[in-house]
């Protein structure tokens, strides 16, 4: 499938046999975004789904750095940073260990733009249909689980993540009834976070600050070490739990064209490996499996790995909104509307294609 410039229609079912036919396209066509099906089918060269005669999928993951609560592309290194965490957690503490999904079998990318995409190419997970891929991506999300349930039973992956999450949240809990420095930002985190969740829409800010000051009381929290079960914070304690899973757990899209439906849809395209993202003009990279960890000793940068344009070569730029931050190839610049600088040719395409910043004259 490719995307067209401007607002002519996107052009779909496109097969081509051969390397060539696909890079002759691609030289006549020019096309703003290329992507490719995850499916896959014996006869992919019809035009109509119901005659392709679909064989299995790709089991895709996509994490996009917009959808984590709380955090807006406007400061764009620091998304990144937070969603490639999140790509690492993915696979690391759910994926691997939990699903026994093997790294033989799985490529890493840069999504080009705002995230990362995990592909598992598993010949015995290809004929997952849309049911058996929704319940891994409740399992990761921590949907439906019991909590009282699961600290009571044995060993297991969320039992751990519960015992750090509470701690996690017990902290921040303590900032806000404390107002101490960061209380505002946690009560910002925390909101977002139960309020892009089906299950915890609707909290408000005030009860979020009446949980805080109910983690004060030592008697409280004496009682929650030792049971689970107690309603320890009141009418709140179900909103502590919650927080205690949303904390530990990965975020996957919750509304509109999300992250889960990538994963959940059978017959999805998405951004071909190399090509440009037309939203900001880098190229969907392959990241090695042992460069993935952003705190290892060689973590892949793709605001570095993936600039295509001359680093070189200066253009002046002006900002046409207010309070972004970008940086590419290690030069970060911040601006709002009506500034003017000179950047390099990258980050003036960069700055332009998303619509931050118009060229100028010098």
């Amino acid at each position: 499938m490719f995307i067209q410039w401007g607002d002519k229609p996107v052009d779909r079912h496109r097969a081509f046999s051969t390397e060539e036919s696909l890079l002759a396209y691609l030289q006549q066509r020019g096309p703003h975004s290329c992507f490719h099906s995850t499916a896959y089918y014996k006869h992919p060269l019809e035009r109509k789904m119901v005659d392709k005669n679909w064989l299995g999928a790709d089991l895709i993951f996509d994490l996009d750095g917009d959808h984590l609560p709380g955090v807006s592309d406007a400061d764009f290194p620091s998304m990144i940073n937070l969603i490639q965490e999140q790509a690492w957690s993915l696979w690391n503490d759910f994926l691997e260990p939990e699903f026994g999904m093997q790294r033989q079998f799985a490529q890493f990318t840069f999504s080009g733009h705002r995230g990362f995409h995990i592909h598992v190419r598993d010949p015995l997970m290809m004929g997952l249909d849309s049911n058996a891929r929704r319940e891994i991506v409740s399992y990761i999300r921590g949907e439906g689980l019991e909590v009282g349930g699961i600290l009571a039973g044995g060993n297991s992956g969320w039992r751990d993540r519960m015992d750090i999450g509470m701690q996690s949240v017990l902290s921040k809990l303590s900032t806000i009834g404390n107002k101490e420095t960061n209380s505002r930002k946690y009560i910002d985190e925390f909101y977002d976070l139960l309020n892009s969740n089906t299950s915890s829409r609707n909290v408000s800010r005030n009860r979020i600050s009446r949980l805080a000051e109910s983690t004060l009381l030592e008697d409280r929290l004496a009682r929650l070490s030792t049971d689970h079960n107690l309603a320890v914070f009141g009418k709140d304690t179900e909103i502590f739990w919650e927080l205690v899973k949303l904390d530990k757990s990965v975020v996957l899209g919750t509304a509109g064209e999300t992250d889960e439906n990538v994963t959940v849809d059978v017959k999805r395209v998405i951004r071909h490996l190399g090509s440009l993202h037309g939203k900001c003009g880098l190229r969907v990279t392959e990241i090695p499996f042992e460069r993935l960890d952003p705190d290892g000793s060689n973590a892949f940068d793709p605001l570095t790995e993936s600039i295509v344009f001359s680093q070189d070569n200066q253009s002046r730029v002006e900002f046409l909104i207010d309070d972004v931050t970008a940086s590419l190839g290690g030069h970060e610049i911040s601006g709002s509307t009506g500034e003017k600088y000179e950047v390099s040719e990258a980050l003036a395409i960069f700055l332009c294609l998303k619509g931050w910043a118009k060229k100028i004259s010098p």
